[in-house]
């Protein structure tokens, strides 16, 4: 096999993570930004933060995720993003499996701020440990 299309193979593969991280939090900010309330709630939900820093938390986590995935679809604030969204990804891992140690029943709160129980914890810390992989990939 020549050396050159496991270069390009390799190269679009990097590229297509980038951008798969990009959209999944260009997404996962919109409904954050468009309902702060309800995002707002979700997070008291995890009862891990003072009630004083939910809302400054609901109003400027989605637009930190907003900046991060338009950051990695332009290339040009790649590693950068990768290392910001990698430390939020491990936030969100961490509060999850406290949430999930605790016996809390919570939706996530990751692409929809609706208020409900019966979420797939287990699935929701495998997504974000994949996540956190790819902006790790990203970084490097």
């Amino acid at each position: 096999m020549d050396p050159l299309w496991k270069q390009r193979w390799l190269s679009l593969a990097l590229i297509s993570m980038r951008v798969v991280l990009g959209c999944v939090f260009i997404f996962a900010s919109w409904h954050k930004i468009a309902q702060p309330a309800e995002f707002a709630r979700a997070i008291a939900n995890y009862q891990l933060l003072p009630q004083a820093l939910v809302n400054p938390a609901a109003l400027l986590l989605p637009w930190v995720e907003l900046v991060c995935g338009v950051g990695l679809l332009s290339g040009l604030l790649r590693r950068g993003s990768a290392l910001i969204l990698g430390i939020l990804l491990l936030i969100f891992i961490t509060a999850l499996a406290i949430s999930l140690f605790r016996g809390l029943d919570i939706h996530c709160g990751c692409f929809s701020s609706a208020i409900r129980s019966g979420s797939n914890m287990y699935m929701d810390i495998l997504l974000d440990i994949a996540l956190l992989a790819m902006s790790v990939v990203t970084f490097i």
